[in-house]
C-alpha cells in the first residue's frame, strides 16, 4: 500500500473539541471467557476469535525512523523496542515490504523504510528474537507496489514476460534462503501487493499467472511449511474478488491465503467484505485474511508533511480518536471472524510510523527523511518514479494513523488485538459528536438541525437536544460563520454556516441537457459524461489514447459591477511534466486574465482551485476558462465550475476625472525609432480602477489602477518595435461608476528601420584579397547584416543593437577573380531593412 496524496490546506470548518481524561490501561485478561476487562477505552469481545488467529503488524519503516531518531515508548512512557512492546500488547506476526532494489545509481535510499532484502531480513530477525513470527511481502518493484504503480524493477527492465518470471523466481529463492539462513521464523509469504491487474510491470492474467507460479514454486522449495499469500483490494467492487479468484482456479496459481487490503475511509462496508472473502473461501477452499487496516485518531499532522487522510469527511466511518480507531480495527477482526475458520487474521498497515520531529522543525525534517529513508519517499526516488515521488516525495502521510502518540508513546488502541478477545470496558463517555455544517446560497435562510447525533465509547448512539444561537443577528453575505450551541447533556458545540455567492454560471455541473452555454473546443472530452461525478450524476470526462488537449469555456455577459473569481473541481491521474490542467477567469474588453492550476492526484482526489479575482464593469462580461493538455492515456474528471461575485469593483462616487496621454518617442536617443512609452496622467479627480490604451482604435493594453479617491494617476505603457508609420492613441479611465475619455496623442515614426551603412574597402593594389567595411556612423541599430557580390548574397551574420551608437559589419574577400565587382549590404531589424549605397572594386 501507499497511496501519495498532496493537496493545499484546507481548514477544518467545523470541529467539536472533546477533552476527558482516560483510565490508566489495564493488562488484558488471559482467559477469554470472561467479563470485559476494566480499560480505558471500550472495545466489544469479537465472540468465536480462534486462540491462533493472526494478529499481525506492518512495521516496515521501523529501521529508517530509528535512525532518524525516532523512539518508542510502552504506555507508561519508559523506552522500549519496539518489537517486545508490540509482542506485550498482543501482536503475533509482523509484516515486512521487500522491494527489489530501492536505491538510486549513487546508493541514496528511495525512502519508505528502504527496504531491501538486506533490512527486511534484519527486521525479520528483531522480530524473531521478541517472539513474533513473520509474514514477508514482496513488492516485486524497486519502490510502491500498488493498483496505481506495479512498475518493473530496473534490472527487470525489458525483459519479456517469461524472463521476468525467471527472475522473479531466482529473486525469491535466494530472499528466502537469506531469511532461513538468519533464522527468521516465516510464518508466510505475500507474491505481490495488492496486485489488482499487474504485477512487476506485467498486465493481463496470461503473464501476471506466470510471475505468480514462479514466485509460488520458490517458496514451496525453500519454505514448504510457510503460507502464501496473494494480495488484492477494493472488496467494495461487486464481483472483483470473485473474478480474480476464479482466474487463479483456472489458471492453477499455488496459493494458500487471499489477502485483501481493507480501509474503511475507501473500501466500502464490512458486511461486503466478509461476503466476498467468504465467497473466495466457500468456492476455493482457501484461507483469507485482511493484510491492510488502519483508522486515524487524530487529524493533526505530526510532521510538517501533509496525512493521506486529514479531512472530516474522508473520516466519517469512526469517530477519529484513540476510541475510534480500537473500534474500527475491531470490527475488521470481527468481519474476518465471521467468514469462519477460513479467517484467519488481520494485519494493521505502519502503525509505528511516527514524526522524525515536530511539525515546526520542518526543514531539520526533510534533512532527516532524505537521509534515512524515513519519509514515505525521497526526492531520490524521482530518477524511478518521477510521477508522484518525483513530484511529492516528502515525510509520513500515516502518522495520524500510527497506534502511538508523536512522541512514541503507545496509545490504548495498540491494545486493540488483546482487547478483542477478552472485551474492554471504560466508564461511559461521549466519543464523538456530530459535526454540523450547513451550506446556502446567500439570501436563503440556514437552519441548523434540532438534535445532533452523540456517540458513546460502548458503541451507542443517541440523538440529543440542541439549541443555538441566532446567526441572523450577525452573519451577512458569503462566508463562513462558527455558530455556538449546546447540546443537552454534552456541552458547547460549534456549527458552521457556509454561505456561497451565487453561481452565475449556467449548467455548472453538466447535469442539464442543454449544454448550450459551454464552448468545448479540442479533442478527449466528453460533456454530460457520468463518470465519476463530483456532485450529481454528471460531469465531463476526458481520455484519449493519443492525449486530451481541450478548452471548457463560458462567458457571462451583462455582469454588475464587481470582481469575480473563478473555482471549479477536477480529479484523474497521468499528467507529466508538460501537461497543462489550468483554470482562468478572463474580464472583457479589457482581456485581463488570471489563471490557477489544478493538480492531478489520482481517483476521488479532487483538486479545487480558486483564482485571483478579476474587475467587470457594469454591463460588461467575463469568461471561465478550462484548459487541459495531457498525454496519451491520462483521465480525469471535470466538475463543479464556479463563477462568483466577490466585492465591490471600488468605490467611486462618480465616473473617473478627465486625463492626459503623452508619449517618449524620440526623447532618449533623438531618433523617431517605434520604442517609446505612452504615458497616461490624471493630475486630479476622481479615480478609476482601469486604464485602456487603444492604438489606432484597437485596444492595446488594460492597465489597473489603484483607487485613492481623488489623488493622481498615472499609467505607462511600453511600445516596441513599430515600423515607421503615424500611430494615433487614445485611452479611457474606467471605474464602477462608468468610462471617461483621455485626451489623445499621435506618434510618428521615421526612424524604425536601421540608419543607412556607408560602404567601403581596402583593396588599394587591386589584387583580388581585400575587405568590404559597412559603417552605420549614427542611427538606429540593425540586428542582422547581409552582405552582396554582384548581387548574389555571399555572407550574413547577427549585429548587437545599441542604438543610437555606431555599428560595423565586415566581409573578408579572397582570391577574387579579375574584373569588376560591386558589393552593397543590407542592416536589418523588426521594422525593415535599410540598402547602402553600391560600391566597386576593381581587381586586376
Amino acid at each position: 500500500m501507499f497511496h501519495a496524496r498532496t493537496r493545499g490546506v484546507i481548514a477544518v470548518l467545523a470541529a467539536l473539541t472533546l477533552v476527558g481524561s482516560l483510565a490508566a490501561p489495564a493488562s488484558a485478561a488471559e482467559p477469554t471467557d470472561g467479563p470485559p476487562v476494566p480499560a480505558g477505552i471500550t472495545v466489544e469481545k469479537v465472540e468465536r476469535m480462534p486462540d491462533d488467529f493472526i494478529t499481525g503488524m506492518d512495521v516496515s519503516s521501523v529501521l529508517s525512523l530509528e535512525a532518524s531518531g525516532v523512539v518508542f515508548r510502552r504506555a507508561d512512557g519508559t523506552p522500549g523496542d519496539l518489537f517486545e512492546i508490540l509482542a506485550e500488547n498482543g501482536v503475533s506476526d509482523i509484516r515486512v515490504r521487500v522491494w527489489n532494489d530501492p536505491f538510486d545509481a549513487e546508493g541514496r535510499g528511495y525512502g519508505g523504510g528502504n527496504v531491501d532484502v538486506a533490512r527486511a531480513v534484519e527486521i525479520g530477525e528483531r522480530a524473531t528474537a521478541a517472539g513474533l513470527r513473520l509474514l514477508v511481502d514482496f513488492h516485486y518493484s524497486d519502490f510502491w507496489a500498488d493498483p496505481a504503480k506495479q512498475q518493473s524493477p530496473k534490472a527487470w527492465a525489458g525483459l519479456g514476460v517469461s524472463e521476468k518470471a525467471a527472475a522473479v523466481g531466482t529473486f525469491t529463492t535466494e530472499a528466502l534462503q537469506r531469511f532461513v539462513a538468519a533464522g527468521v521464523d516465516v510464518r508466510m509469504v505475500q507474491i505481490g501487493n495488492e496486485t489488482n491487474g499487474m504485477v512487476a510491470g506485467v498486465s493481463g492474467w496470461a503473464g501476471m499467472v506466470e510471475i505468480f507460479s514462479a514466485g509460488s514454486a520458490a517458496v514451496r522449495s525453500v519454505l514448504p511449511d510457510a503460507l502464501i499469500a496473494v494480495h488484492f483490494t477494493d472488496p467494495q467492487t461487486p464481483g472483483r474478488y470473485a473474478g480474480y479468484a476464479r482466474e487463479l482456479a483456472t489458471r492453477g496459481v499455488d496459493y494458500d491465503v487471499f489477502a485483501s487490503s481493507y480501509y474503511p475511509f475507501w473500501h466500502g462496508s464490512l458486511t461486503d467484505l466478509t461476503a466476498a472473502l467468504r465467497d473466495v473461501a466457500d468456492t476455493h477452499g482457501k484461507k483469507v485474511m485482511v493484510a491492510e487496516t488502519s483508522w486515524a485518531h487524530t487529524l493533526e499532522d505530526g510532521d510538517g508533511h501533509g496525512n493521506v487522510i486529514d479531512l472530516p469527511e474522508e473520516a466519517a466511518a469512526y469517530p477519529v480518536s484513540v476510541q475510534g480507531q480500537a473500534t474500527a480495527v475491531r470490527d475488521v477482526i470481527d468481519a474476518v471472524v465471521d467468514v469462519g475458520d477460513a479467517g484467519i487474521g488481520v494485519y494493521y498497515w505502519e502503525p509505528a510510523w511516527l514524526p522524525v520531529g515536530p511539525s515546526t522543525e520542518l526543514e531539520q525534517n526533510k534533512i532527516l527523511w532524505e537521509r534515512d529513508g524515513s519519509g514515505w519517499a525521497t526526492s531520490f526516488a524521482g530518477s524511478y518514479e518521477p510521477r508522484d515521488a518525483g513530484e511529492y516525495f516528502g515525510g509520513s502521510a500515516w502518522d495520524n494513523q500510527a497506534l502511538f502518540a508523536v512522541d512514541g508513546t503507545a496509545l490504548e488502541s495498540l491494545r486493540i488485538f488483546d482487547y478483542a478477545r477478552t472485551g474492554a470496558v471504560a466508564p461511559r463517555a461521549v466519543s464523538d459528536v456530530e459535526t454540523v455544517r450547513v451550506e446556502i446560497v446567500a439570501g436563503d435562510e440556514a437552519v441548523l438541525p434540532g438534535t445532533v447525533s452523540v456517540s458513546y465509547n460502548d458503541g451507542s448512539v443517541e440523538d440529543l437536544p440542541a439549541t443555538w444561537t441566532d446567526p441572523r443577528e450577525w452573519a451577512a453575505g458569503p462566508g463562513e460563520y462558527s455558530v455556538p450551541g449546546v447540546v443537552e447533556g454534552v456541552g458547547e458545540v460549534i456549527a458552521t454556516i457556509v454561505v456561497h455567492a451565487p453561481n452565475l454560471l449556467q449548467n455548472p455541473g453538466f447535469e442539464s441537457a442543454d449544454t448550450g452555454m459551454w464552448r468545448l473546443e479540442g479533442t478527449g472530452a466528453t460533456l454530460r459524461a457520468w463518470d465519476d461525478p463530483r456532485s450529481g450524476e454528471r460531469s465531463v470526462h476526458f481520455w484519449s489514447a493519443t492525449g486530451s488537449s481541450f478548452t471548457l469555456s463560458q462567458r457571462v455577459d451583462g455582469l454588475p459591477a464587481g470582481t469575480y473569481r473563478a473555482s471549479a473541481s477536477l480529479q484523474g491521474d497521468g499528467e507529466d511534466a508538460e501537461s497543462v490542467m489550468a483554470l482562468a477567469v478572463m474580464s472583457h474588453p479589457d482581456e485581463r486574465e488570471v489563471t490557477a492550476a489544478f493538480t492531478m492526484d489520482g481517483w476521488r482526489n479532487w483538486s479545487t482551485p480558486t483564482t485571483e479575482a478579476v474587475t467587470v464593469y457594469d454591463g460588461e462580461a467575463a469568461t471561465v476558462t478550462v484548459r487541459i493538455d495531457v498525454p496519451a492515456g491520462a483521465w480525469g474528471t471535470i466538475d463543479d465550475v464556479e463563477l462568483v461575485r466577490v466585492g465591490d469593483a471600488d468605490a467611486a462616487a462618480s465616473v473617473p476625472a478627465r486625463g492626459t496621454l503623452s508619449h517618449d518617442n524620440g526623447w532618449d536617443t533623438g531618433l523617431l525609432d517605434g520604442d517609446y512609452t505612452v504615458r497616461m496622467n490624471l493630475w486630479w479627480g476622481e479615480n478609476g480602477s482601469t486604464f485602456r490604451l487603444y492604438e489606432n482604435g484597437v485596444l492595446l493594453e488594460s492597465v489597473p489602477l489603484t483607487y485613492a479617491g481623488s489623488a493622481a494617476q498615472s499609467a505607462r505603457v511600453p511600445v516596441e518595435g513599430r515600423k515607421n508609420g503615424t500611430y494615433r492613441y487614445t485611452g479611457e479611465i474606467v471605474n464602477s461608476r462608468g468610462a471617461t475619455a483621455v485626451g489623445g496623442t499621435t506618434v510618428t515614426v521615421k526612424d524604425a528601420a536601421p540608419g543607412v551603412p556607408a560602404l567601403s574597402h581596402d583593396n588599394h593594389d587591386r589584387d583580388g584579397g581585400y575587405t568590404v567595411s559597412a559603417n552605420l556612423w549614427w542611427g538606429t541599430n540593425a540586428t542582422s547584416y547581409r552582405f552582396f557580390e554582384d548581387d548574389v548574397l555571399v555572407a550574413e551574420g547577427l549585429l548587437e543593437a545599441r542604438t543610437p551608437a555606431a555599428q560595423v559589419a565586415r566581409l573578408d574577400v579572397v582570391d577574387a577573380p579579375r574584373g569588376r565587382h560591386t558589393y552593397r549590404v543590407e542592416f536589418v531589424n523588426a521594422a525593415g531593412t535599410t540598402a547602402s549605397r553600391s560600391v566597386t572594386v576593381v581587381v586586376r
